[in-house]
């Protein structure tokens, strides 16, 4: 099948795009080879990665952020990353109710997806469901990280502008500069702005970024919201619409896409491996071989993973 056919079958059936997603999500050959096909067809959408800690409020605020988009005549994919089961791997939370306001709408696509554990909150074929959704002609796709820990900075690997969500409290502050989100933010939004210490979290973090950031050609923006009544969206539309044409005007989009690329190649190498180590047997040879070396300190554990990667490469 061409990649002609799949984009016909994708525009003519609503539901071929979901059915699609899900053979790509759970690396179907079918999937993966029908994206293989299309892979030529993308590079059109802009990719914004939305991060911070949990209860700051990211589904509400993306929430009021597709409608605006949609205001502006543009049609917008969410892929929500959710933690994993631990059971089954699948996502735990999936609350995305605030998001599908819009549910009807064939120009707005709502999915989420499990992290699978992989570190940094981010699966492995986070990056194939946006290649896909950008195939599909979705110009503004938006990725919602699961924001735990310092997992946050991994969405910088994926995206072309990463926007950190920040609420009230001196807490929150402290935390992003902790996580190193001060490195990957492009557009940073203090939202849930209505209430006691927005003024002061705002303040604290122009200041952080001041000092971060000192001879930067591009100033980050700090930007107040409400998701709930929508205050402040608009400018913040318009800041990530800023953001995307500095990136062409400064070739800044073709580096991150470049690192972007090398990122995916690796990290598919990895999951390669990942797979053969998981699929090797607990009492095979070679492991209980090297593990007694390792007990018995006849080994490192360094040389032991040598001789483990050496009897995948020749079983």
């Amino acid at each position: 099948m061409t990649a002609q056919d799949i984009l016909e079958r994708l525009r003519g059936d609503r539901r071929a795009l979901p059915r699609l997603a899900t053979l790509v999500e759970n690396n179907d050959l079918r999937g993966l080879e029908a994206l293989d096909a299309l892979y030529g067809a993308t590079g059109q959408a802009h990719v914004v990665g939305i991060t911070g800690p949990p209860g700051v409020g990211k589904s509400s605020l993306i929430a009021s952020l597709v409608e605006r988009i949609r205001a502006s005549e543009r049609r917008v994919a969410v892929l929500a990353v959710d933690p994993s089961s631990p059971l089954t791997g699948g996502a735990v939370l999936g609350d995305r109710i605030r998001m599908m306001g819009r549910h009807a709408d064939p120009d707005v696509f709502v999915r989420s997806m499990a992290s699978r554990g992989r570190q940094g909150g981010l699966a492995w074929t986070t990056a194939s469901l946006v290649h896909l959704l950008d195939a599909a002609g979705f110009p503004f796709i938006l990725v919602e990280t699961v924001g735990t820990g310092q997992d946050g900075t991994d969405i910088a690997s994926l995206a072309d502008t990463v926007m950190v969500v920040q609420a009230p409290g001196l807490g929150d502050g402290v935390q992003a500069i902790k996580a190193g989100l001060l490195e990957v933010g492009d557009v940073v939004v203090v939202n849930k702005s209505d209430q006691p210490g927005a003024g002061d979290t705002i303040r604290l973090l122009r200041s952080a970024f001041a000092l971060a950031h000192p001879t930067t050609a591009r100033v980050v923006p700090i930007l107040a919201t409400t998701a709930v009544d929508g205050a402040g969206v608009a400018e913040l539309l318009a800041a990530i619409d800023d953001h995307a044409a500095w990136l062409d005007s400064e070739g800044e989009r073709t580096h991150r896409r470049e690192q972007r690329a090398r990122t995916e190649v690796l990290a598919g190498i990895r999951a390669a491996l990942d797979a053969k180590l998981q699929g090797l047997p607990h009492d095979s040879g070679a492991l209980r071989a090297a593990v007694a070396r390792v007990v018995n300190k006849e080994q490192s554990p360094r040389r032991a993973v040598a001789s483990i990667l050496a009897a995948l490469e020749d079983p």
